[in-house]
């Protein structure tokens, strides 16, 4: 649905993506990745015409996005930047003008939209009035009220949400695209490992290294141990430690979310 090859934006000297090649499948919700600043919004501008790339080639259902524009985007759906909706309007209203500006003639797209986004048909209220998630919603009804085969959201969700619903992952972290997998293949290399809190943590390692083969282990201070080691017997390794004198209070295993895989890749702090 989506191929980038090479795709990259300068502003002056500095790149703001560099060599970007994604590949968006259709029927799958692909989740892009990266903290403020990281490219994603240059990037989905590309996507959507409303910046050219400095080089590089964006392609939309197999064809050349530059020169044509006209067959292509009215099939897309987007959010990027919040619409200009005028205060002194209902939502409906405010819907109504951007539906005659596309010539949706009738009124039940409106309608199935604001019904998307659980907001009301013919509501008296104006968007002056509004919280700031109905705000949202309407914006998202705007994006949905054409029955787009392709939706572009900015932000549409926090990006700790994402593994709820995303088939599919890209991380970018300065303009550099660092991961593209599976949602499913970024869980399988989110190892589980065990965490132990023992009266002498570097004694407890040097148990499981010697009497258990274990390796990947970490010492993280005077009295807790990280252990790697998906096939370690946690019940075996804790009657190690105390047949060896070694008090054990407590005993869990962890497993490594998207955000732990996301700092380790980038090497730095969390997505949201």
């Amino acid at each position: 649905v989506i191929e980038t090859r090479g795709l990259t934006k300068k502003y002056g000297e500095v790149n703001s993506v560099s060599n970007l090649s994604i590949h968006v499948k259709k029927g799958r919700i692909y989740g892009l990745l990266g903290r403020n600043g990281a490219g994603k919004t240059t990037t989905m501008r590309m996507l959507l015409g409303l910046t050219a790339p400095s080089s590089g080639e964006v392609k939309i259902w197999g064809r050349p996005l530059r020169g044509n524009e006209r067959n292509i985007l009215p099939r897309i759906g987007s959010l990027i930047e919040s619409p200009g909706f005028y205060p002194n309007l209902t939502g409906t209203e405010n819907l109504r003008i951007f539906a005659d500006l596309r010539g949706l003639k009738s009124s039940r797209f409106i309608k199935d939209a604001l019904e998307v986004v659980n907001l009301p048909y013919r509501d008296k209220k104006l968007f002056s009035q509004y919280s700031l998630g109905m705000k949202q919603r309407l914006a998202i009804a705007l994006a949905v009220m054409h029955n787009p085969e392709l939706l572009i959201l900015d932000e549409p969700i926090n990006g700790l949400e994402i593994a709820l619903l995303a088939d599919d992952i890209g991380i970018i972290d300065h303009g550099i695209l660092l991961e593209e997998e599976s949602l499913e293949e970024l869980e399988a290399k989110n190892g589980k490992y065990f965490r132990f809190t023992v009266s002498n943590a570097p004694t407890a390692a040097r148990l499981l290294e010697s009497r258990l083969g274990v390796q990947n282990i970490q010492v993280d201070n005077a009295n807790g141990l990280t252990v790697r080691s998906p096939h370690l017997d946690a019940g075996e390794a804790v009657r190690l430690f105390v047949e060896a004198g070694l008090a054990v209070s407590d005993a869990h295993l962890y497993e490594d979310t998207l955000e732990d895989y996301f700092k380790q890749v980038t090497g730095g702090e969390g997505i949201a």
